[in-house]
């Protein structure tokens, strides 16, 4: 979708109402989303008795597909309207929330996943096409800067609230949060959202196709998708891996949400500086530090004790050494996404004709899509392998037995650091490459 500049204003910190709105609705929507993504491998197979194996498939096709579909969902909300979209969007996340919580037969959970999935892939095109129509060229820059920190604090909340939920009345209530949340969101599309002004030219669902098929012409583009993906799919193990990994080794006690908090909170705090501190560097120089930083991450996961019985003293509160390194390696995660993910983009838009650097943008995200897939898969077969599902385990054993089964669940992550060293190399091997195709070039093009 193209932007609007309708909207007149300088460089303040005021903007119309509706950018609030949008902003609002979209934390409601994140705390929901994150609140409920955090748990839904636990769920699944807790709750509706998938296996590791098959769970990691389901999520990750359902979290994968949540970043494929938007550019083509911002085509057809061009053509109905932005009102009308959040009024599908919420009311679809309200109902699918809703039904997770009440039925849990595997095959009605998949028809909801499908239908939470067709209502969030509304979200992203809706709520930032509502902040580019509700700004101007001059304050744009902290207008997103504003949705960024609502985002995080959005995902920071409902991760923060689920574990009273999950441990205090029971994992499948986490839905009724989610719905709840999606549910006051719909409230405020239906009664307080106004349709921004729409005198715009949209795209169409031909253009989406059109730009996607141009990305898979241009390999620098999809080459740098692969090994990014290889980052993306570290990443995702905050949810894929982590919280089965944590509950299975620490006990029912142990809130994986919080860790997985540690995340946001890293990025918040350093991406601007990050930002700033490598402003001078090239894009493809300051995500290969990313990179190299992300084996560090996993190496660190690594280092967990699988039994959870060796204690750390941090600021005089004793921690299990688990604990502890699971937030070094998550942290270390954050610190690596500041140097990655900001010149990902841009590296990106840099690649697209003028005039289409929106539609380019819109499939940036692939990575996700792949990386989700990869990922999650990957998780289900570790975590069926290293560190299984209690339930699956044969009947009396001692506790020193079980403990047993659980003795190399920490090899999982030596899997990622192996990955993590295998992306970092190939993106330096992609700008040695294409340093030199870019000289070899420029000197044919000066004869």
């Amino acid at each position: 979708m193209s932007e609007n500049h309708s909207y007149t204003g300088g460089t303040t910190w005021r903007f119309p109402k509706d950018f609030w709105i949008a902003n609002f609705m979209e934390l409601l929507e994140r705390a929901a989303y994150y609140g409920f993504f955090i748990v839904l491998t636990l769920y699944l197979t807790d709750i509706v008795g998938f296996t590791d194996i098959q769970t990691g498939f389901i999520a990750g096709i359902f979290y994968g597909t949540l970043y494929l579909l938007p550019p083509f969902v911002g085509a057809y909300v061009d053509k109905i309207g932005f009102k009308k979209g959040l009024i599908i969007a919420f009311s679809l996340l309200s109902i699918g929330y809703f039904l997770l919580g009440v039925y849990h037969a595997k095959a009605a959970v998949i028809l909801f996943l499908i239908i939470l999935l067709v209502g969030a892939s509304f979200i992203k095109p809706l709520i930032t096409g509502t902040v580019a129509k509700t700004t101007t060229v001059q304050n744009r820059a902290r207008g997103y800067s504003l949705f960024y920190w609502t985002v995080n604090i959005g995902a920071f909340g409902g991760k923060t609230v689920v574990p009273y939920i999950r441990q205090g009345i029971g994992l499948e209530y986490v839905n009724f949060f989610s719905s709840a949340m999606a549910l006051f969101a719909l409230v405020f599309a239906i009664i307080v959202y106004k349709e921004p002004d729409t005198s715009y030219e949209s795209k169409t669902i031909q253009d989406s196709l059109r730009a996607l098929k141009a990305i898979f012409m241009k390999p620098r583009l999809w080459t740098l998708t692969l090994i990014i993906t290889g980052f993306w799919l570290i990443q995702g193990q905050l949810y894929a891996t982590m919280p089965k990994y944590v509950i299975r080794l620490l006990g029912e006690g142990a809130k994986p949400e919080w860790l997985a908090n540690v995340n946001p909170l890293v990025v918040v705090i350093f991406v601007v500086i990050v930002t700033q501190m490598t402003r001078k560097l090239r894009a493809i120089n300051t995500m290969i530090i990313g990179m190299f930083i992300m084996p560090i991450s996993a190496l660190a996961m690594a280092m967990s004790q699988p039994t959870g019985s060796a204690y750390i003293n941090l600021l005089g509160f004793q921690v299990p050494q688990l604990t502890f390194m699971m937030i070094l390696g998550i942290a270390i995660q954050g610190l690596a996404e500041c140097f990655i993910s900001p010149r990902y983009l841009e590296y990106f838009s840099l690649q697209a004709p003028k005039g289409d650097e929106g539609l380019y943008l819109g499939f940036s995200h692939l990575h996700s899509f792949l990386s989700a897939i990869l990922g999650f898969s990957l998780s289900g077969f570790l975590l069926d392998k290293y560190c299984p599902d209690p339930r699956t385990l044969p009947a009396g054993l001692t506790e020193a037995q079980k403990a047993l089964h659980y003795a190399d669940a920490h090899y999982i992550w030596y899997y990622f650091v192996a990955i993590a060293v295998v992306a970092a190399v190939s993106l330096y091997i992609y700008k040695l490459v294409t340093d030199y195709i870019d000289r070899k070039n420029n000197a044919e093009a000066a004869i």
